[in-house]
């Protein structure tokens, strides 16, 4: 049987305190997403589209080997990361009056959780690339790695936390 990703509860199994029906569910479920996903795509196709622009100023030219491969990394990460997160518009779209939308909710799930990783790995690849070019100083990677941790804590970890802290082996 397989389950939600985001509750961890399986197709047939009611939230707790919750009285709907399997597709009012998924219905709310997707409502959810969309929502979450709009904040993230923002951030990243922003963050994609000056970096897209980058390349064609003077200073670029300047840049040594080491930080144009980590600026073409960052770009392919923050690609990956808008295809991603805009992977579940298409699934919709594409999978719109089917009767399949509780899977189409997991998939789209997977899709925003797997964006928000390309989206973390882009935000941490730019962080490194900017702060080498504006400083070239010996701090940059502890610089780096402790935003990198609070992007973890504040994404990952805490999210973690509060759900086992909160929610029972019953998923409620």
């Amino acid at each position: 049987m397989a389950t939600d990703a985001i509750s961890g509860r399986g197709p047939g199994e009611e939230e707790p305190g919750r009285r709907e029906t399997p597709a009012e569910r998924a219905d709310r479920r997707w409502t959810e997403i969309v929502q979450e996903i709009r904040v993230a795509q923002t951030g990243v196709q922003i963050l994609l589209g000056f970096l897209l622009t980058v390349v064609f100023t003077p200073t670029f030219r300047q840049l040594g080997q080491t930080d144009k491969t980590i600026y073409i990394v960052t770009v392919v990460l923050g690609s990956l990361a808008t295809g991603a997160l805009i992977g579940p518009v298409s699934l919709h779209r594409i999978v719109a009056g089917r009767r399949i939308k509780p899977q189409a909710v997991v998939w789209a799930a997977r899709l925003t959780f797997v964006g928000l990783v390309l989206l973390l790995a882009t935000l941490t690849s730019a962080l490194l690339l900017i702060l080498r070019v504006a400083t070239h100083d010996g701090y940059v990677p502890w610089l780096v790695s402790g935003v990198l941790a609070w992007y973890l804590i504040c994404w990952f970890v805490l999210p973690a936390w509060i759900r086992m802290r909160h929610t029972g082996d019953n998923g409620g």
